[in-house]
């Protein structure tokens, strides 16, 4: 499907951004510049920059325009269902080590179809509260094909663009349905000293997978969250 003009414009921007031609911190064109450059309306670019806002590429300045975001932004682990944008409901984070390769926990292995002895690739983070402490941790797990394709996973740097279009520019695939399983138990070692947590305390975590448009998973990503922090709240018809 043929894009619009504003997403064409917004991906190009995301393009230039990725390539590092914007860092972060760094003005973006103006609305005027772009309408100029594109031979569009003001409405049209308008339009465009509100995509990259929506999904926390650009935050607008005042007394400057939008600017390239310097604290990365994502959400936690679950309920990323289509036309959400990275912003709704998204948290600064930060990278915990370096992207490695490494065998995935059973429970993962099964969902990505690994047999024993695969290795994934892994990313690891730590969602923020507005004052800076931990909210969740998270482990994002890619399968070697899609992690083999996409070498930007491997990287430490922010994906301006955002994991789900790098991935899908890279491999063609993208999601197309999403599976969150939510459960309790008790933090593992690991997960209480980066949470910051006594040890033996209790914890929700949830399991999203995201599939392709061909039923294969892209990614599993384990989110667990203190009991404090987690609250899942659904509005249905009766």
């Amino acid at each position: 499907m043929a894009l619009l003009k504003y997403e064409e414009i917004a991906e190009s921007l995301r393009a230039r951004i990725a390539a590092g031609e914007f860092g972060p911190g760094d003005v973006v064109p103006s609305g005027r510049d772009l309408a100029e450059q594109w031979s569009v309306s003001r409405a049209t670019t308008v339009k465009a920059l509100d995509v990259l806002r929506n999904d926390g590429v650009v935050v607008a300045k005042q007394g400057t325009g939008f600017v390239v975001t310097e604290t990365p932004v994502a959400r936690p682990a679950g309920a990323r269902r289509a036309g959400s944008a990275r912003v709704t409901g998204g948290m600064p984070f930060l990278r915990v080590g370096e992207p490695d390769w490494a065998e995935p926990p059973e429970r993962v292995a099964n969902v990505l179809g690994l047999t024993s002895g695969i290795s994934a690739l892994r990313r690891v983070r730590i969602l923020q509260l507005p004052d800076g402490s931990p909210h969740s941790y998270a482990e994002a797990w890619f399968p070697p094909e899609i992690a083999e394709a996409s070498p930007r996973l491997a990287q430490t740097a922010p994906i301006p663009e955002g994991t789900t279009r790098y991935v899908r520019r890279q491999t063609g695939r993208f999601p197309a349905e999403g599976v969150d399983v939510t459960t309790v138990r008790l933090a593992t070692e690991i997960e209480a000293h980066h949470l910051g947590l006594p040890e033996q305390t209790a914890v929700a975590v949830v399991l999203h997978t995201a599939y392709d448009q061909d039923g294969r998973p892209l990614v599993c990503e384990e989110g667990v969250t203190p009991a404090p922090h987690f609250e899942q709240v659904e509005t249905y018809a009766m």
